[in-house]
């Protein structure tokens, strides 16, 4: 699906080398948006570029780590530089990394924190000021930052995942405070069981396999179903704030 009323609109993705971020990018770029690629992998991101184009959409790689500060900063520039300043930033990048408290990971818990809220927080710096100049201007402006259902429904052994998704769902409602009042739409999406990679990186045999059983039993959502999700709201009236969205499988609602 698109959404011609997005035409026109420059756009930046980050997480946009597979999943969410990768499906929401494509979404826009059908839309007639702008799309600007932030992700660690240029080779998967220059692969995105080309199907974008080869479907008539325009997209350019910026090839970014947003754990980095320096890096997501020369992301702005970057941005700027070939398409002007953004007035829609979906912030998709996060890793889940799940384990017992108790096996004392703070490897993982320091990579959770630092792409899941820091890396939130630098791209927000690097791009709330496009957003609120759009606003001022009498355009839409959206921050759309990809949360969890993990951020208020608990699982065993996912208390760190889920407190930084915790954390991002919080940040948002706080951000509307400050950026609502200056027309700046703040939107926090929440998905359940969503088949992407995020589930690639668990290296506990038994949680890989309960998350494979989960697979099997639910009908998951799919990386498409959550960027549609993303380019309806952000394609409503530029005074309609879909403030907050949970999207669940049926058999998981």
């Amino acid at each position: 699906m698109s959404y011609d009323n997005l035409t026109g609109r420059i756009a930046v993705v980050t997480g946009a080398a597979s999943g969410m971020g990768e499906a929401t990018a494509r979404v826009l770029a059908r839309s007639g948006v702008r799309v600007a690629l932030l992700a660690r992998r240029a080779d998967r991101l220059a692969e995105l570029a080309a199907k974008i184009a080869a479907d008539g959409g325009v997209a350019t790689v910026v090839t970014t780590d947003v754990t980095a500060a320096n890096a997501v900063a020369a992301a702005a520039d970057r941005v700027h530089e070939v398409f002007g300043p953004a007035s829609l930033v979906v912030n998709v990048a996060g890793l889940m990394l799940p384990n017992p408290i108790l096996a004392g990971r703070d490897d993982e818990w320091a990579r959770m924190v630092d792409t899941n809220i820091s890396g939130v927080l630098r791209v927000i710096r690097a791009f709330a000021p496009d957003l609120v100049a759009a606003a001022d201007a009498g355009d839409a402006a959206d921050l759309v930052n990809v949360s969890s259902i993990a951020a208020h429904v608990a699982f065993p052994d996912y208390a760190v995942y889920g407190a930084t998704k915790a954390a991002i769902t919080q940040l948002s409602a706080m951000l509307r405070t400050e950026l609502g009042p200056r027309r700046v739409r703040v939107t926090n999406i929440e998905p359940g069981l969503t088949d992407t990679e995020l589930g690639s990186h668990i290296d506990n045999p038994e949680l890989t396999d309960q998350l494979g059983e989960m697979f099997t039993a639910i009908a998951a959502l799919s990386a498409d179903d959550v960027a549609d999700l993303i380019a309806y709201t952000v394609s409503r009236p530029a005074h309609v704030n879909l403030r907050q969205v949970v999207v669940l499988p049926t058999q998981q609602a």
